[in-house]
């Protein structure tokens, strides 16, 4: 089922705003409405990919991704997901030198004091993903839409879209962390490991902006003919400095998981932990091709 949002016929001004409404009104509901998760999976996985997910026994990266969110989940995936408690875990294992400085915590919109934070920064919700807002200059921001903003996405519930249980049981925080820079005059680049049972296997380059670009990468730096819909960034960008460092940390982060990608920036040669993530795309993104996703299915090793 190709998504509303992508077709060219929202291009329409007339017909574009009742559209939209229609299809997030359709999915509001199927998310509200099917309660029981595998249910609901079952459906969604159907709509992204023409198929029928195998439950009994699951072959495909993003069928097994499915098959981990129902069962094996453990509370310890809660703190790694949480945007706050995280630090902590983090600097636990690897140092509190890769991890970004946390300015600040508060429950809701109106403890933020914004004349204590410094010029530039960023502000998160603690549950979500996707909602940051980066401040670049303080003296440019909109107090009141900035609050607007938080309060929607605190607001949201991040579990029902794709069933990720460990965004269910997060506490809802709003932080601010330090706004990083790497210099490179745009978005941030940020270096993403697909790691299984503490192995990193592939690292693939984004950047965090409007068009995104996925460079996939084997563990020599070799480039790697893996894609699930967004396109590739040419010519090649070099091997990162950091390369063997962010491989060795993202081993030590992602022991005893079946599959986890663990997120890293380098900054003016400093390296920072981003984040964990369970479910690369929740599991939803089609590969190029069915054999591409069998494939890397391989990779993964159920619990039993």
């Amino acid at each position: 089922m190709k998504s509303i949002r992508k077709s060219k016929i929202i291009q329409f001004p007339l017909i574009k705003k009742p559209l939209v409404w229609m299809y997030d009104s359709y999915w509001y509901m199927i998310q509200h409405g099917i309660k029981d998760d595998k249910k609901y999976l079952s459906f969604l996985y159907w709509t992204k990919f023409g198929r029928k997910l195998n439950w009994d026994n699951p072959q495909t990266f993003n069928e097994k991704l499915q098959w981990l969110k129902l069962y094996c989940h453990k509370p310890l995936y809660v703190t790694m997901a949480d945007k706050y408690d995280v630090k902590k875990y983090v600097a636990e294992r690897i140092g509190e030198e890769y991890v970004v400085p946390n300015l600040g915590v508060w429950n809701n919109v109106d403890e933020i004091d914004f004349n204590a934070l410094p010029n530039q920064f960023v502000l998160k919700c603690t549950h979500d993903s996707g909602g940051n807002y980066i401040c670049k200059d303080k003296t440019q921001m909109d107090v009141n839409q900035v609050k607007k903003w938080l309060s929607f996405r605190l607001s949201l519930d991040y579990y029902l879209p794709g069933r990720d249980k460990q965004y269910r049981d997060i506490p809802k925080k709003i932080i601010a962390d330090k706004y990083l820079d790497d210099g490179t005059g745009s978005e941030l680049r940020d270096y993403k490991w697909w790691c299984f049972d503490g192995k990193p296997v592939y690292m693939y380059y984004t950047n965090k902006g409007e068009h995104i670009y996925e460079n996939f990468y084997d563990m020599e730096y070799n480039p790697v003919d893996i894609n699930h819909g967004s396109p590739r960034l040419l010519p090649e960008l070099p091997k990162p400095a950091n390369f063997e460092l962010m491989k060795d940390l993202a081993a030590k982060l992602s022991k005893n998981i079946p599959f986890v990608r663990v997120d890293f920036f380098d900054v003016g040669g400093h390296v920072f932990f981003g984040e964990f993530t369970f479910f690369d795309w929740g599991g939803l993104k089609p590969f190029k091709t069915y054999e591409m996703d069998l494939e890397l299915g391989k990779l993964i090793n159920l619990p039993h």
